[in-house]
């Protein structure tokens, strides 16, 4: 998990304050339709995000404006932006689906901020050229969770889009249910897919795939091509550097218990960034093979699938770079590198949260091996489990093993892990402190995202001002946060999460 910093705050009381550029609306008009928001008939700002604003060098109050809020219920253009839906195709559930794009998605600008560029995107913003059947809009329970997970996975150090604003409203929409329409407003550094690049692959437009990768090679990976060698070799070495950040993002997701929920290949980030958050979930009870989606029927993106998926993914995006690559090798071996950069990255992310001092390939590969064979015949609580494993390291056992069914297999397990801490001589605080730096206390588990979606739903933001709170900082155990840390009550076992929203 990555250590971010944090961004200073705002000073600009304005969005026309903000240096705007929009590098994407510059690319040929190929790339997207320009296309204009549909308003929200009813807006209201339910929740503006403070470090959303530092990341553009704004105020907080500069968002809670009439003014911003037409901006961002899609009313107003956004001063400066060109608005504009990206086109895209891509795998889903492991099936061609053919052109995709921003259904219901406008993005309306890149903001230059104190530590970088911000594309800036409403999502459930209205009908575009790429709705097909759908209706452009995002209901308030779905736009919640992806404004609360974007911010949580952030807290925990894990490369993810940002949320800014979420905006609320009484506009009827059909899903299930009847539902009300939202707008949240999301930001990335570049919301460029893996699925962009299958799009021009598919169409034969091998101009305009080059033309993609030239534009994120420059603005992202600069490294590759200051590296030297001809085209070919850049776009190799460039997948490579996606393969490698994509690996990293899979050890940090299964680090924390996520589940992503919807990996198809335009839900993937060509920065390797967690994006498109919907079916999505921390696990309580751990099952190696848990699925969060209920439309998952055959568990493709179960939690322990996510790396062979992703690694699927990369075949998909190595496949779309063909025509600008003639030594197919080349982008072969680059996507080939991904399971040994992810056991690297997997076993840092397990070394850190068991506590040692270093790792043993085959000795502690086992050792790990039987913790997780242990927590999957008992159902232990994910987060909690880990979490009582640094009392281990400082001499309580018993709030670990309260974790478990099978105590006694649990214990057996306890004791060879204590054998091997003991052979690194580490004082027992510092890595018990360790631990607790590796193993969050707090995540958003989907009874905590579903109370404030609750609330939210009767005008009440203050949930997810709570929530925020707690998860900008999920390390260290704080008053007032208790109940943020227990286990999830019987009646979350109901909690249905889909592709609906």
């Amino acid at each position: 998990m990555n250590a971010q910093l944090k961004p200073q705050a705002g000073t600009a009381a304005s969005l026309e304050h903000l240096t705007v550029r929009n590098s994407y609306a510059a690319l040929p008009e190929d790339f997207y339709s320009r296309v204009r928001p549909m308003p929200l008939q009813t807006a209201r700002m339910l929740h503006v995000n403070p470090e959303g604003c530092a990341l553009l060098g704004l105020t907080p109050e500069a968002l809670r404006t009439d003014a911003a809020l037409q901006v961002l219920s899609g009313a107003a253009p956004f001063p400066g932006g060109e608005s504009v839906a990206a086109v895209y195709s891509g795998h889903q559930f492991g099936v061609w689906a053919g052109q995709l794009g921003d259904g219901r998605a406008h993005l309306i600008a890149e903001v230059q901020g104190p530590q970088g560029s911000w594309e800036v995107q409403l999502k459930g913003s209205g009908r575009t050229p790429y709705s097909r059947m759908g209706d452009g809009r995002a209901v308030l329970r779905s736009s919640v969770r992806e404004y609360l997970a974007a911010e949580a996975m952030h807290g925990l150090g894990i490369p993810t889009t940002r949320s800014l604003a979420l905006v609320a409203s009484d506009d009827p929409v059909r899903r299930e249910t009847m539902e009300t329409a939202a707008i949240v407003t999301r930001l990335a550094p570049s919301f460029v897919r893996f699925g962009s690049f299958e799009h021009w692959y598919a169409q034969r437009r091998a101009g305009l795939l080059q033309r993609l990768c030239d534009d994120i090679i420059d603005r992202f990976y600069p490294e590759c091509r200051a590296a030297g060698g001809t085209g070919d070799v850049v776009i190799a070495r460039w997948l490579a550097a996606v393969t490698d950040r994509t690996a990293a993002l899979m050890a940090d997701w299964l680090a924390v218990g996520f589940c992503h929920g919807v990996m198809n290949t335009d839900n993937m980030s060509i920065l390797g960034l967690t994006m498109d958050y919907g079916p999505y979930a921390f696990m309580d009870g751990f099952k190696a093979n848990h699925i969060c989606n209920h439309s998952d029927h055959e568990g493709r993106y179960a939690w322990n699938a996510q790396p062979a998926v992703a690694h699927w993914n990369l075949f998909r995006l190595a496949e779309a770079l063909q025509p600008l690559v003639p030594d197919v090798e080349m982008l072969r071996d680059a996507v080939r590198g991904f399971e040994a950069a992810f056991m690297t990255h997997w076993r840092e992310r397990q070394r850190r949260k068991l506590g040692l001092a270093q790792w043993r390939d085959e000795e502690d590969d086992t050792l790990m091996d039987g913790l997780w064979r242990q927590m999957h015949t008992s159902g232990a609580d994910f987060t909690l489990t880990f979490r009582a494993l640094a009392g281990v390291a400082a001499g309580d056992t018993g709030a670990f093993l309260d974790q478990f069914a099978d105590r006694a297999g649990a214990a057996q397990w306890l004791q060879t892990y204590q054998a091997r801490l003991a052979q690194d001589g580490l004082p027992p605080e510092a890595v018990a402190a360790g631990m607790n730096r590796a193993n969050p206390l707090y995540v958003l588990r989907n009874h905590l995202a579903e109370l404030a979606i609750r609330a939210a739903e009767q005008g009440d933001a203050s949930e997810i001002e709570n929530l925020l709170e707690c998860l900008r900082n999920p390390w260290e155990s704080r008053p007032g946060f208790e109940h943020y840390a227990r286990q999830a009550p019987d009646w979350s076992a109901g909690l249905v999460i889909s592709c609906s929203s």
